[in-house]
This record gives structure tokens, C-alpha cells and sequence, in this order.
């Protein structure tokens, strides 16, 4: 029984020494970070899509939300997320055996800077670009949101990924 003990007591404490700054997700944030600021994404895109800049905003306040212990907020946190969109854009990207486009590709690209105040050596400035190809026999209008939502959702995990996963 007191072997039993001992044991359990270990554990516990061992337990405890490891919920530092990681999570299941495999986040590493520093102990000492409580907070993560994340500031609305200006659109600079020439193509100008009016839903993109809540959406990216939106969806990574979401991800530290729930994948961190991270209290999101707009003012000056610990961690510091700001950006802007540089890019919209939708281009041939494949042509049939007649020369004619068979393929589109819409990218989007944001660039990102991250501060993190009680690790500066994790501090980055860079840009992330994601796309999706649709056939060009589809409308454009008809599959926009689905595929801004799809690449959104990368490029946040990108995002995501850079500022706080260290594998």
C-alpha cells in the first residue's frame, strides 16, 4: 500500500512539473504569456474580397481560442499577432489539350507579423500563401466562398503553426 502511495504522489507531481507552456495541440507558449492579441487584418489585396479580412481575423482568434490557454483579446497581449492581406487573386492555372484553360487558381496571401513579448527570439515577420484550383467551367461567384473558407482555414493553421508549435 505505501508503495501504492508513493507511486500515485509521483505521478501527480510529475504531472504537475510537465503543464508548463504545452498543450494537446502541441502548442509551446510560454509560461509566462496569458494573453494573445490578434488586431483585424487590413485588406490591401487589388481584388478586394469585403468578407476576407473578418474571416481571417475571426478564425484566428477561434484557433488560439480553442487551442490554447491563451485569454484572446484586441489590446496588447503577450503574444502579439497583426498582419494585412496582400494578395487576392485568381489566375489560369491549367490548359486542356486545345490551349484552352481547363484550371483557375485562386490564391490568397498574408503577410504577418507576430511578436512575442516574453521570447522575443520567437519573433517573426513573414508572409503565408495558400490556394485552391477550380475548374473553369465553374463561376467563380458560385464557388468563391467555399474556396475562401478552405484556404482561410490553412493559411490560419499556418499562422498558428509558426507562432506557436515548435516541431
Amino acid at each position: 500500500m505505501k508503495t501504492r502511495a508513493i507511486i500515485s504522489v509521483l505521478c501527480a507531481m510529475l504531472m504537475a512539473a510537465c503543464t508548463g507552456g504545452y498543450s494537446f495541440t502541441g502548442a509551446s507558449i510560454p509560461p509566462a504569456a496569458k494573453t494573445i492579441s490578434v488586431t483585424t487584418f487590413p485588406n490591401y489585396a487589388a481584388t478586394v474580397n469585403p468578407q476576407l479580412s473578418q474571416k481571417i481575423t475571426d478564425e484566428l482568434m477561434q484557433m488560439f481560442a480553442s487551442q490554447t490557454t491563451l485569454d484572446v483579446t484586441t489590446d496588447e497581449g503577450d503574444l502579439q499577432l497583426s498582419g494585412e492581406i496582400t494578395g487576392y487573386d485568381t489566375r489560369a492555372s491549367a490548359l486542356s489539350a486545345s490551349d484552352e484553360v481547363s484550371m483557375n487558381r485562386l490564391t490568397i496571401t498574408v503577410k504577418v507579423k507576430f511578436v512575442n513579448t516574453k521570447d522575443p527570439d520567437a519573433d517573426f515577420e513573414q508572409s503565408f500563401s495558400r490556394y485552391r484550383d477550380y475548374a473553369a467551367t465553374q463561376d467563380f461567384s458560385a464557388v468563391e466562398s467555399s474556396l475562401m473558407t478552405e484556404i482561410v482555414t490553412e493559411l490560419c493553421e499556418d499562422i498558428f503553426n509558426k507562432a506557436v508549435v515548435n516541431w
